[in-house]
């Protein structure tokens, strides 16, 4: 299932590599989480309910405390329902497939939309 035109828009504004995360920062707050993904941090907390791959740590206050490996989780969450346009039960069962092959689609989505990023630039030189 494909996204929208304003969705692709929004996907295009988000830049996140899990791998270019600080080695030296071993938690997120939800504020870092959302802002990173540009969505409210409501969001984030309907996706931990919804999706069982987030169970982000709660310190003594109950605040959420998100490891890189929910950030990644969280990205392939958003790629599957903002970027993909998956429905919440779509996206649950893709993230059941074998995880290897979702992070290569979505790399690879993330590089179209650069190369798109750079034609559209090129173009609007001309």
């Amino acid at each position: 299932m494909e996204a929208s035109g304003v969705q692709n828009s929004h996907a295009e504004q988000l830049n996140l590599n899990v791998e270019e995360l600080p080695e030296d920062k071993l938690y997120y707050t939800i504020g870092e989480v959302s802002k990173m993904f540009r969505v409210n941090a409501s969001l984030i907390r309907f996706w931990e309910k919804e999706f069982d791959v987030l169970k982000p740590k709660k310190n003594k206050k109950g605040n959420r405390l998100f490891t890189k490996a929910d950030v990644e989780n969280l990205r392939l969450i958003y790629h599957l329902v903002k970027e993909r346009g998956y429905t919440l039960q779509g996206a649950r069962s893709k993230l059941k497939s074998p995880k290897e092959q979702l992070v290569k689609q979505t790399e690879l989505y993330d590089s179209l939309l650069k190369v798109k990023g750079f034609l559209q630039e090129l173009k609007d030189s001309l």
